[in-house]
């Protein structure tokens, strides 16, 4: 029985992370722009319903709902070519349009006086599941609708759905340059509290490391918006791939978030990715093998986040949790042996206090999507 999850995408941020999120698991599942799916995907054995519904001419909606003060990003959706594929009465915009001004408290006081509309469309979506498992939220935490307007979100969904879980994936600032926007501590300040009180589990997306990989790994010398927003999205799918294409363990976001979090409050996670590739092109095709995955995945510079994992004192650095999700063809041996491996070498410090395990789920590979590399995550 599908576990389905409702997808709020607030402000100009998570809106168009969102839709790189949505181009990509069309992409992965063979569904067209328009919804359809596409002649070649028929055999099944994917979970659609997780994230989609059909509708009553078996087109497949998102269960996805698109929230802004300001218009231009989301009239900029729907004037693109997957303008079809959402849901109109889901999208929700400000009537004076006039935006959040970057100020956490304007884009709070507004999430106020429009609750009613926004959780009237949250209602209508869960009715409309069966097992409806919980909720992402996309936004960043640095402007004005994503922080101010999330935040109160986060906190209208843990008192309405108190059972059902929330993650959110947040884009935090850019460190290495001074931002155009003066009040940003104060807004991510604002922000982490309600990340810290409501959410069960946010992946922290850092606009530094970002960039940073997008310059010294895919060397892109000035990455666009659109190229840095392709790696969420990718890191997006990736780390719902055991939800869409299910295996024997790691089936719902319950199981996946109960192997990571020691306890409520440690819920801020890390993400990695490899080998990466921008606009589903690949830069240099190399042998993947489950050890060289892996390895990758524990060097810092593979880490979305630039934590004090990446200053020189990396040695003390520790991990509380691992969770390898690997895509493609592996044998289950070789996944042994390169935990071993691991181990023999400490490649990875762990806490004294917990369980020190990487744990590992592997996933098929979308049947649709040509991908260069055999293993990846």
């Amino acid at each position: 029985m599908p576990r389905e999850i409702i997808t709020l995408q607030v402000g100009q941020c998570g809106n168009q992370i969102g839709m790189e999120f949505w181009k990509q698991l069309c992409l992965e599942h063979g569904i067209s722009k328009e919804g359809i799916l596409e002649d070649f995907a028929t055999q099944g054995g994917d979970r659609k319903d997780v994230f989609f519904y059909q509708a009553d001419d078996q087109h497949y909606i998102p269960r996805a709902l698109l929230i802004d003060l300001e218009p231009r990003v989301i009239n900029g959706i729907q004037n693109s070519e997957y303008k079809n594929l959402y849901n109109h009465e889901n999208i929700f915009v400000s009537d004076h349009g006039g935006g959040a001004g970057n100020n956490w408290a304007s884009g709070y006081h507004q999430g106020k006086g429009v609750e009613e509309d926004i959780m009237d469309m949250i209602d209508r979506e869960a009715d409309g599941s069966d097992s409806l498992e919980g909720f992402v939220l996309c936004h960043s935490i640095a402007g004005g609708t994503g922080s101010g307007m999330g935040s109160y979100l986060l906190e209208a969904l843990n008192d309405r759905y108190s059972k059902k879980l929330v993650q959110t994936y947040s884009v935090f600032p850019n460190q290495m340059e001074t931002s155009d926007v003066v009040v940003q501590p104060y807004n991510s300040l604002l922000t982490l509290k309600r990340l810290t009180l409501n959410a069960d589990c946010v992946v922290v997306l850092d606009n530094t490391a970002l960039n940073r990989i997008a310059v010294e790994r895919l060397h892109l010398s000035n990455p666009t918006f659109a190229q840095t927003n392709s790696l969420v999205s990718t890191v997006m799918s990736a780390s719902t791939t055991t939800l869409r294409y299910p295996g024997y363990m790691n089936n719902d976001l319950v199981g996946l978030l109960a192997s990571l979090i020691p306890t409520p409050r440690c819920h801020f996670l890390m993400t990695g990715y490899t080998p990466l590739t921008v606009e589903r092109q690949a830069n240099v095709i190399r042998k993947t093998t489950v050890l060289d995955v892996m390895r990758r995945l524990l060097q810092t510079k593979n880490v979305m986040v630039s934590s004090y994992a990446r200053t020189k004192e990396a040695s003390q650095a520790k991990y509380i949790s691992i969770l390898n999700i690997i895509q493609g063809e592996v044998d289950p041996t070789q996944v042994h042996e390169s935990l071993q491996r691991i181990r023999e070498r400490k490649l990875v410090n762990f806490i004294e206090w917990g369980p020190a395990s990487i744990q590992v789920a592997l996933s098929r590979k979308s049947p649709y999507v040509q991908t260069a590399h055999r293993v990846q995550l």
